[in-house]
């Protein structure tokens, strides 16, 4: 299985979303969009997942993420672009 890498500076961006509990609006690469609050990064196989609750435990493979947009009012920042 490949590894999962992306810039630092992106990762940053998503440590930050899980530190403060933002509401993200994530547009996958295959053009799918999910919402739900960040809890965490966990790394499994080599790869690294953002784990998104929207009513279940979802995990989203860092290498799948398009567009990173924050809901949350108020937040650090609100888009990223990957």
């Amino acid at each position: 299985m490949s590894e999962c890498r992306i810039a630092c500076d992106l990762h940053d961006y998503i440590e930050i979303a899980c530190l403060y509990g933002y509401l993200l609006r994530l547009t996958l690469k295959d053009t799918r969009t999910v919402e739900g609050r960040a809890l965490n990064i966990v790394t499994e196989e080599k790869r690294e997942f953002l784990l998104l609750d929207n009513s279940e435990i979802e995990k989203i493979a860092l290498d799948q993420l398009a567009k990173l947009q924050v809901i949350t009012p108020n937040a650090r920042f609100t888009d990223v672009i990957f």
